[in-house]
């Protein structure tokens, strides 16, 4: 998932399956740790917190990167640059490199060159290691930068467009800011044309300030050895939907249907079983019950004994936002924001189409107050209770008590160790 410059130098790639390498912990003191969502979550949290005091506008572009918008800011951008990497690093103890450009893609690219510099000495000028200043340079310096970069390192230029550009005679980043638009344009797409206009200066790509909401939700993990029993990946894929449905009412969404695949591990010499099923909602959700219900069905569908499975997930799919009810004809004004739904006949028992929302909001604040986990699906995990009001959480391996509270609702089964 991520690897050091450490790891990197001892050739281990992206995605190196760990039997594979961990000969190189005795030889060469390799470490690996286990991944901690939510750590990194709340990490990427305050690192963007602290970079938008760069700039009036940011835009955040993935968990690790962001854009800034620098129109109005005064001053010295390269100082002021240096000063908010120093603040990420003091109080978040999180090296970081900056880029400035007039567009995004000259931003992107040189951040790319920050990064270059300082890990790969000799790639580019040592000066412009971990921030990287294009506009206070001069346009020779910059096409000399642009020459030096190969455009598979282009943003928006992928491998497989990359190789075509190769193939064509564009070798650099510079190539592509001197080719005809038009022939970009028509030999691959407007998109590549963007592309080169913003490496000339020309601002093609606006900042985006209300990102898109995710189209899918996914909760994924390998097990740490395999399992060859239902129960267990019961509750795996309860607590997989449980938290996909935390990140669903973050966004304000509702899934139509619920993706549900289990699969063994390719790299092991066993029986090898992948399936996955989409199971539909009668209507669209964001209701944990009704979504570990419909996971559950989904999974005893597919699931067959006999194997040892290594890895499970849960994906929402056919997402749409929610709206407020205030905001449907006829209803009351200030309830709790829905789903608009297409109306139907509802055959349904009484009890299970009650509106969750209020439950749904006090399940997450519980959670966000106490920590992930104070209350979940009974079938998220199996528990033992005991007399002293202690829950004893079996892992598997060893027995450890910590004080536990259960959500059970009539639609979930309680599954027990």
């Amino acid at each position: 998932m991520a690897r050091s410059n450490e790891a990197r130098a001892l050739g281990v790639r992206m995605g190196h399956p760990w039997f594979q390498i961990r000969h190189l912990e005795a030889s060469d003191g390799l470490v690996a740790l286990s991944a901690n969502f939510a750590l990194y979550g709340d990490m990427s949290d305050r690192m963007m917190s602290l970079a938008a005091g760069l700039g009036p506008t940011q835009e955040v572009y993935s968990i690790d990167e962001c854009f800034i918008g620098l129109d109005g800011v005064r001053g010295d951008l390269t100082v002021r640059a240096h000063a908010v990497r120093s603040r990420v690093l003091n109080w978040l103890g999180l090296p970081c490199c900056i880029g400035l450009g007039a567009t995004k893609t000259l931003a992107k690219l040189a951040n790319h060159i920050a990064k270059s510099a300082e890990r790969k000495p000799g790639s580019y000028p040592a000066e412009l290691a971990q921030v990287c200043d294009l506009t206070r340079l001069s346009e020779d310096a910059r096409d000399a930068l642009l020459a030096a970069t190969d455009v598979g390192e282009v943003w928006g230029v992928g491998p497989r467009i990359g190789a075509q550009l190769r193939e064509a005679g564009v070798r650099t980043a510079l190539d592509l800011a001197h080719l005809d638009t038009a022939a970009l344009r028509g030999g691959w797409s407007v998109t590549l044309e963007r592309t080169a206009r913003e490496l000339q200066g020309l601002s093609c790509i606006d900042l985006d300030h209300a990102p898109q909401p995710r189209q899918q939700i996914a909760c994924t993990r390998s097990f740490g050895q395999p399992v060859t029993t239902l129960a267990p990946l019961i509750e795996a894929v309860s607590e997989f939907t449980s938290r996909a449905a935390v990140r669903l009412r973050a966004q304000d969404s509702a899934a139509g249907a619920v993706l549900v695949f289990v699969r063994t591990s390719p790299f092991r010499k066993s029986p090898q079983y992948s399936r996955s099923v989409v199971v539909p909602l009668a209507h669209p959700t964001q209701d944990t019950a009704r979504l570990v219900g419909a996971a559950l069905h989904g999974l005893r569908s597919i699931y067959q004994s006999g194997y040892a499975l290594a890895k499970a997930g849960v994906m929402l799919v056919q997402l749409q936002a929610c709206l407020p009810r205030d905001a449907q004809a006829g209803t009351p004004a200030g309830s709790v924001a829905t789903s608009v739904r297409q109306g139907e006949f509802d055959f349904e028992a009484l009890g299970s189409t009650r509106d969750a929302g209020h439950l749904m909001k006090a399940f997450d604040a519980v959670n966000a107050r106490w920590g992930r986990g104070t209350l979940k699906i009974a079938s998220a995990q199996a528990q033992m209770p005991r007399h002293d009001g202690v829950a004893t959480q079996w892992t598997g391996k060893q027995e450890r008590r910590t004080p536990a509270y259960t959500t059970c609702w009539s639609e979930m089964p309680v599954v027990r160790a």
